[in-house]
């Protein structure tokens, strides 16, 4: 404990007491609650109001360590063991009792019992767990999550299992994995299914995965007029799987921020204001560690500085803000950010924040803001600021430049993937060269006729971005998807293969046609 710290006063992992109360109950609870959530140092001989080093006299100081560390034995259940040990601040001496994260939640006074015992950190006070609380962190010292329970009650439908199945591996196809079949026995592996004396239940994340069982499991998405929450300018809610929910949020997203251009050469480049790939991972993180104890639900929420994502529940299992900014991570939900692992959605465990401040960075834009509270989590990706912007000491822009934004324009807004009519009227007369291609192509596609439904996912989206701007690029075009360039132009050999797609001209200068 240095002077600095002491300064700064206490938080969520510090505490002082100017005495050792008489009543060790008054500060067990906050032991217990330091062990419950993410550790922290309660200090003896500091004034809480003052911050002023008192001290502990010397004649006493190792009686009052033995009467902490056996009144935390006999008053906890599981046991917690402190380190209790002195240091000299501003020339006195002081006692440090240092908690670590619990590995065997609940921690609760055995006097209470659990339900009313159980007492957890909130801000700077050490306050009783809500029993929702105290269900997750039984699950957290079972070392169980939510997720792989047994869904009670709800069927497992074969039609749901061949769906879930198949998208899975249609996710595979699209991430340019290896192809391999998903079968049931697959997703019985990965705690999914359960086999129960010869019948098959579902856990929580099946039912998350292939429907809209559960009333919580939503992404409520909206836009906002100016930077706060008070007037909408467009709303949309989003249930059913969640791979699902993510796609139709990103695409909320895509559709609600600007999209820019320009002209290189003799070619028209676009990208959206934000990058796409950040906008992605914040939204997967927020299923992923999400809490689905918690009856709240994920939103996304869009404002003229900034984009937001909130999710339901704080920091897992002890895990520290600056652990998590250092890339540490802890799965809250499993199984379910298994499936999304393996449909391609996850790529690396632990490096979503970095990723998204690296996408950030790159786009030039102001550093993205990470915020744990006590019920949840908010990530904020701020658009592009003018040039005379400044930034924070902490690298954050100032309430007063992301004020003086304004408000995105409804213009722009409706442009979103939009290309110009005048674009498209200068591409100008097609060559004979380029109408016997297309002859070409009619003849290959009547001979192998592939109609709408016999598309993927990935080369419909391909059909309807090249029916409004033929000249994007398969870079731009994976960008707009938010998939790899390998993929898309997979699907596009695929599609000139069939004869759906004919590129005319150069790859530089060309353009592409619908047959």
């Amino acid at each position: 404990m240095t002077i600095e710290e002491i300064v700064r006063g206490e938080s969520k992992n510090v505490e002082f007491k100017v005495m050792l109360p008489k009543d060790s109950e008054k500060y067990i609870k906050t032991i217990i609650a330091f062990a419950n959530t993410q550790g922290g140092q309660l200090v003896i001989g500091i004034d809480d109001q003052t911050r002023k080093v008192i001290g502990v006299d010397e004649d006493i100081l190792f009686r009052v360590m033995d009467s902490i560390s056996n009144a935390v034995s006999d008053a906890c259940t599981p046991q917690i063991v402190p380190n209790v040990e002195p240091q000299t601040v501003d020339g006195k001496t002081v006692i440090v009792v240092s908690v670590a994260p619990g590995p065997h939640r609940p921690y609760y006074l055995k006097s209470r019992g659990r339900d009313a015992g159980t007492f957890i950190r909130v801000a700077g006070t050490s306050r009783p767990a809500h029993p929702e609380k105290i269900k997750e962190l039984e699950m957290e010292g079972a070392r169980i999550s939510w997720d792989e329970l047994i869904c009670v009650g709800y069927p497992v439908m074969e039609d749901a299992v061949k769906k879930l199945c198949a998208d899975i591996m249609s996710y595979r196809q699209q991430a340019g994995s290896v192809p391999r079949e998903v079968t049931k026995t697959q997703l019985v592996n990965w705690n999914l299914l359960k086999e129960i004396d010869g019948n098959t239940a579902a856990s929580n994340a099946f039912a998350l995965l292939t429907s809209d069982y559960f009333p919580f499991s939503k992404t409520q998405c909206a836009v906002f007029k100016g930077t706060e929450r008070d007037i909408f300018l467009d709303k949309r809610e989003f249930t059913g799987p969640v791979y699902e929910q993510i796609e139709e949020s990103v695409a909320f997203v895509l559709r609600n921020i600007r999209l820019g251009a320009v002209i290189e050469g003799l070619l028209r480049k676009e990208s959206f204001e934000l990058p796409v790939e950040a906008i992605r991972e914040m939204i997967i993180n927020a299923h992923c560690h999400r809490n689905l104890a918690d009856d709240s639900c994920i939103q996304v929420a869009i404002y003229d500085d900034r984009l937001e994502v909130t999710s339901p529940g704080g920091l897992y299992n002890g895990l520290t803000y600056e652990e998590l900014m250092s890339g540490h991570s802890k799965l809250r939900n499993r199984t379910l950010a298994n499936v999304l692992g393996q449909m391609g959605l996850v790529e690396s465990w632990g490096t979503g924040i970095k990723r998204i401040r690296k996408a950030a960075e790159e786009y030039s834009l102001p550093v993205p803001e990470f915020q744990a509270f006590d019920n949840m989590f908010r990530v904020s990706l701020f658009r592009a600021l003018s040039p005379a912007s400044i930034q924070q000491n902490d690298g954050t822009p100032s309430e007063k430049h992301r004020k003086n934004i304004g408000e995105a324009s409804e213009k722009h807004r409706r442009s979103i993937g939009e290309a110009s009519e005048k674009h498209r009227k200068n591409i100008g007369e097609v060559s004979e060269k380029h109408r016997r291609n297309s002859r070409e192509a009619s003849e290959i596609s009547r001979k192998n006729p592939m109609n709408k439904e016999n598309l993927n996912n990935t080369q419909q989206k391909i059909l309807d971005l090249l029916s409004e701007n033929t000249r994007l690029s398969a870079s731009k075009i994976a960008e707009h998807i938010g998939i790899s360039r390998r993929n898309v132009e997979s699907s596009i050999k695929k599609l000139k293969d069939q004869g759906i797609l004919v590129r005319h001209g150069s790859p530089k200068n060309g353009y592409w046609e619908i047959i």
